[in-house]
Order: structure tokens, then C-alpha cells, then sequence
């Protein structure tokens, strides 16, 4: 039987899974079951990225129960959401921003953040775990005849998510019961993919060669933006992802918080406080009033409620409303401000001490990010004699970009910016559906790597290194200097290999830190050459001790393979034999 291509899109506040026929139709969405009430299932094409927790005192017999797992005794899904706004410390949510933070154990039960103790907690990997499963495990329902093991599966990520965010979702989908691990796509091209899907052979038609496509991919939890040229090869049109930005944390959790805030500070002008739960009860509440104002039958106010903690407020849940005026005003102003293309990057003084939680960068100005990944685009020469790359063509994915007046805004800016260099406008590529392009696109694109098509050339996101310590006279107090070696160039395909010429010294049996460093915005650097490692993004490091005799030092050359599924695999290769350590990218806290 053939196989049939399945995409995968694990997203921040949605997941969805899709799969495309074998006779060249477009991809559709499996209709996901799910517990939208206490003791009632329905099925719906979006699987909201949630897990609840409920207290032993709410469970009713079967009440979470699922046709594959009766006696199920968590939420995944609508139902999490909606109860997860009254008890946030019975919530998991955002595990896919989570999943890509430096800062945290990531395989450690941290989730839901900041929850007390008593409260039940899982760690990212397994949040994406859940999520996982509860997709393979509703595909299963509804093709007991078609194991999902024996499809072509590809999983969707962040373009901008690293090799340790790569290799832990991967990770997750082993938790999750996947036999073979998926290939990855970053989700820019998958919304491409799904543009592509649908236009058919028109696509020819409507792009050309030296257009420059702008993907805005705005979700849950990340802003990520890539450019993808269109180029001729031997007569033929071919695309090329040539740039990609950095892993933002902004998206629509940023914007239910801001506001949240403002609801807040109208609740206070009114003589009415709120605790820190509270707050997060609002946020959640804030995000569907969001989506209700921004939705196809928008109204003039959404109401919300907030369940009463303590003593300070009295006669139980307080109720306020979300105007669209108010609405307006905060994302507008607070996340698409009209700005110019020159304009920095705020950088405000930070304190010297903060609270932890996800690295949510300082600025909040998703144009202003744009216009930053426009200019260091230009260093690419897509656009020569302009101070920025001005797209030809814009793609937006990502539930954000669902309002008309959020994608006008950006539109509004983008065109602004083009015309005072006497540019072309871009002119927008219709036809997306931005909740469903990812897995849609994901499918096609599995099919396409079996059956023949058109393809996105893209290769790794970020061009990495590893640090190597100099041999320096030593110096009292000062540690030695780090140099940063290129050993992954930016775009290296998958399937491919490369070797270092350089030969380094490789210790052995004793405990020694590895630390591996990556660059969206280098995109030259070939491989061998050495940078400051202050220019570098530093990520996780690998603390392991490699097997050998104690204080052995050997030759190697260090050796950097993109698999078939899109993971980065190093390894020390000795010179003189065919000893070979593998340096994998690893996490804080896990064991190597």
C-alpha cells in the first residue's frame, strides 16, 4: 500500500496534523478528538496546546476519558484551556517557547511555571510528548488500518529554533510513542509548501525570477521571519530559503499579557486588585476575548471573567470586558508601531537582578525586529543599493496574521519603508490559512520528497561553531580565551558532511565542558574559519567526560553531518585510528 505523507505542526497555542492523499490532492486536516466539557468529546481540526491537571475533587468517573484512554486524568486540548484560565497553576502552556530556553532544565518537571509544589509538573520535553502522542494516538482512532509508524511523517519548527531545540523535539516524538523519528521543516516553508499546494502549477505563473518572498510567521509564542528568493536553474524555477531570523518570543501570549495589564490598570483605577493568579487568570481570559474581537464576527467588547482569590475581593468571580477599541490601542501602538526602517532595536538598561521565566526579548515592536532582519538581510546582496531587503512578495502565517487590521498594519509599514526608497510595493500572496498552512504544507512536502516536485532549498538556519581554548601563557584571574570555529556553515544541506582540516586535542577520561556556539546573521563564515566568540550566540554546553584513559589527550578532527531528518551530529575523529567521539549537542541538567 502506499505511504501516505503526514505533516505535523507542534505548535505554541495550536497543533494540528494533516495528511495528503496519494493522488496529488491537497492536503487535509484530521479532525482531532478531544474533551471540550466535563465527560464530552468532539473532534476539531485544531488541538489547542494545553495540559490541565485537575484536582482529585473534580474528577468525575471517565469525565476526561478519550476513545483511546477511558480513564484518561488530564485535559489536553480545548477543554485545558477553558479550565486551565480558572486555575493557571493547574496549566501547562507556551512548553514550545520553553523548549528552545537555554536558561532551564528543559527535561526537568518545571512546567507549569512558577506553580506551587503541591501542584503536579511536567518538564517541557514531556508537554511536547502529550501533544505528540494525543495526535498519533487520534490517527490511530481514525485509521486503525493505516499505522502511522508506516507513513512518511515530517514535523514542523520554528526556522529559528537551534540544534538543541531540534534534538529535543525529536526527543519528544521518541516519548511519544513515533517509532522512526520525522523529518523537520521549518514552518515558514511549510506555509510556503501550502501556498504552493494550493496554486498548483499557477505558482509559475505568479513568481518569478529575482522575486524575494517575505514569510511573517507570528504565532503563540514566536515571530519568525525568512526570505526565500526565486532563482533559475537550467531553465527552470527553483526556490531558495536564504535567510532566516532570530527566535523571537513574540507572538500572541506577549500580546494576551499586555492586555491583560491594561485590563488591570482599568481594574485599579477602579479600587479593584488583583494577586499574581489572578493575573494569569485575566491573561488567559484576555487571550479569548482576543480572539473573539478578532475573529470572523467581531463585536464591539468581549466579556471577562476572574475567578476571586481571598478576602480583598468580595461576591466571587469579577467580571470586566475587553473592548476593540482598547484592543486596538494596545497592539497597534505596544507591537506594530509605525516606525522608520532605521530605527534600533529598544534596548533598555536591565536591572541587575530579574525573576526567571522565558527570555522574552526587551522590545515588543515586531516591526521593529522586521525592519532589523530586513537591513542585516541586505548584507546578502538580494538587494543591491538599498539599505534593506524590499521584498517583492509577502506570505503571512501564523494565527496572529488571522486579523485583516494586523497584516494592513504590517502591509501599511513594509510599503512605507520600500516607497522612500522609490521601491516597488510588495503585494501580498493570498489564499493562506493561517492555523492550517503549517500541517498542510508539512504533508505536501512529504509528498514531494517521494513523489518528485518543487522544493525550498534551505539547509541549517544558523551557521555554528565550537569553542576552542587558546593555548595562552596563563594570566592570574583572567581565564584563557575562547576562539569560536565554524564547523556547520549556514545552509548546509541535509545529507551532507564536512570535515575540519584543522587538527585540535581532544582530552579524555576526565570531566570536561564542551561549548557550542550559533549565528543567524553569518551567513559566510565557512568552515574552519575562526570568530570572537563574543560575535556568537552561545548555546547549551555539553558536560561529559569521553572515554579514554585519564588525562589522555588525542588528535581529532572534528567532523559535522546534517542527518536526513535535519539534526546537526558532531564528532572527534582520531587522526591516527577510527576512534570517533560524538559530541552531541546536549541540554542543562541532562546527563551525556
Amino acid at each position: 500500500m502506499t505511504r501516505l505523507a503526514i505533516g505535523i505542526d507542534l505548535g505554541t497555542t495550536n497543533c494540528a496534523l494533516a495528511s495528503a492523499p496519494p493522488d496529488g490532492g491537497v492536503p487535509a486536516p484530521l479532525e482531532v478528538p478531544q474533551i471540550v466539557a466535563a465527560g464530552e468529546v468532539s473532534a476539531r481540526p485544531l488541538l489547542p496546546s494545553f495540559i490541565y491537571f485537575p484536582p482529585e475533587a473534580q474528577l468525575g468517573a471517565g469525565e476526561l476519558g478519550l476513545p483511546w484512554n477511558p480513564e484518561a486524568r488530564e485535559a489536553v486540548g480545548t477543554f485545558a484551556r477553558a479550565q486551565g484560565a480558572q486555575t493557571p497553576a493547574r496549566l501547562v502552556a507556551s512548553a514550545k517557547s520553553w523548549l528552545s530556553h537555554a536558561g532551564v532544565d528543559r527535561r526537568g518537571p518545571i512546567l507549569p511555571w512558577g506553580a506551587p509544589d503541591e501542584a503536579p509538573k511536567i518538564s517541557p520535553v514531556e508537554a511536547s510528548a502529550r501533544y505528540l502522542a494525543h495526535l498519533r494516538e487520534a490517527w490511530q482512532a481514525a485509521h486503525p488500518d493505516v499505522p502511522l509508524a508506516e507513513q512518511d511523517v515530517v514535523l514542523t519548527v520554528p526556522a529559528s529554533f537551534d540544534a538543541v531545540a531540534r534534538e529535543l523535539t525529536i526527543e519528544a516524538t521518541k516519548l511519544a510513542g513515533f517509532e522512526e523519528p520525522p523529518l523537520l521543516l521549518e514552518e515558514p516553508q511549510a506555509a510556503m509548501y501550502d501556498w504552493l499546494a494550493r496554486r498548483g502549477d499557477a505558482w509559475r505563473r505568479e513568481l518569478a525570477v529575482g522575486d524575494v518572498l517575505l514569510v511573517i510567521d507570528i504565532g503563540g509564542g514566536t515571530t519568525d521571519f525568512s526570505l526565500i528568493c526565486v532563482r533559475e536553474a537550467e531553465g527552470v524555477l527553483e526556490l531558495e530559503r536564504v535567510a532566516v531570523g532570530d527566535h523571537i518570543l513574540l507572538g500572541g501570549d506577549n500580546m494576551d499579557l499586555a492586555l491583560a495589564y491594561s485590563v488591570r490598570a482599568r481594574l485599579e483605577r477602579e479600587g479593584k486588585s488583583l494577586d499574581d493568579w489572578q493575573m494569569r487568570a485575566l491573561t488567559h481570559g484576555c487571550r479569548a476575548a482576543k480572539e473573539a474581537l478578532l475573529g470572523d464576527e467581531p463585536t464591539d467588547e468581549h466579556p471577562v471573567a476572574i475567578p476571586a482569590r481571598g478576602s480583598r475581593l468580595i461576591g466571587g468571580t469579577l467580571r470586566t470586558a475587553l473592548s476593540r477599541a482598547e484592543l486596538d490601542s494596545v497592539l497597534l501602538s505596544g507591537f506594530f508601531p509605525e516606525v522608520a526602517v532605521d530605527v534600533p532595536l529598544e534596548k533598555p538598561r536591565r536591572a541587575g537582578l530579574t525573576t526567571l521565566g522565558l527570555p522574552y526579548p526587551s522590545d515588543a515592536a515586531i516591526t521593529r525586529h522586521l525592519s532589523a532582519f530586513l537591513r542585516r538581510s541586505a548584507e546578502a546582496r538580494l538587494d543591491p543599493g538599498h539599505s534593506f531587503v524590499h521584498p517583492t512578495a509577502i506570505l503571512f502565517n501564523g494565527g496572529v496574521t488571522r486579523s485583516p487590521m494586523l497584516r494592513d498594519r504590517i502591509l501599511d509599514v513594509i510599503r512605507g519603508w520600500v516607497e522612500a526608497e522609490a521601491g516597488s510595493p510588495p503585494r501580498v500572496l493570498e489564499g493562506a490559512d493561517a492555523e492550517l498552512a503549517v500541517c498542510r504544507g508539512a504533508a505536501y512536502y512529504a509528498r514531494t520528497r517521494r513523489e518528485g516536485g518543487v522544493r525550498i532549498r534551505g539547509g541549517t538556519a544558523q551557521t555554528y561553531y565550537i569553542g576552542i581554548e587558546r593555548a595562552e601563557l596563563a594570566v592570574p584571574g583572567i581565564p584563557p580565551r575562547l576562539d569560536a570555529v565554524c564547523v556547520a556553515p549556514f545552509g548546509m544541506e541535509e545529507g551532507s558532511e564536512v570535515e575540519l582540516e584543522q587538527s585540535f586535542g581532544l582530552v579524555l577520561g576526565e570531566p570536561v565542558s564542551f561549548r557550542f556556539f550559533g549565528s543567524s546573521a553569518r551567513k559566510s563564515d565557512p568552515v574552519g574559519s575562526v570568530v570572537e566568540a563574543s560575535e556568537v550566540t552561545e548555546l547549551a554546553p555539553v558536560e561529559t567526560t569521553l572515554e579514554g584513559a585519564a588525562g589522555e589527550i588525542v588528535q581529532v578532527n572534528l567532523h559535522a553531518h546534517v542527518t536526513e531528518i535535519g539534526t546537526l551530529e558532531l564528532s572527534a575523529v582520531d587522526a591516527g585510528s577510527d576512534r570517533r567521539w560524538k559530541l552531541s549537542f546536549d541540554v542543562r541538567g541532562a546527563d551525556s
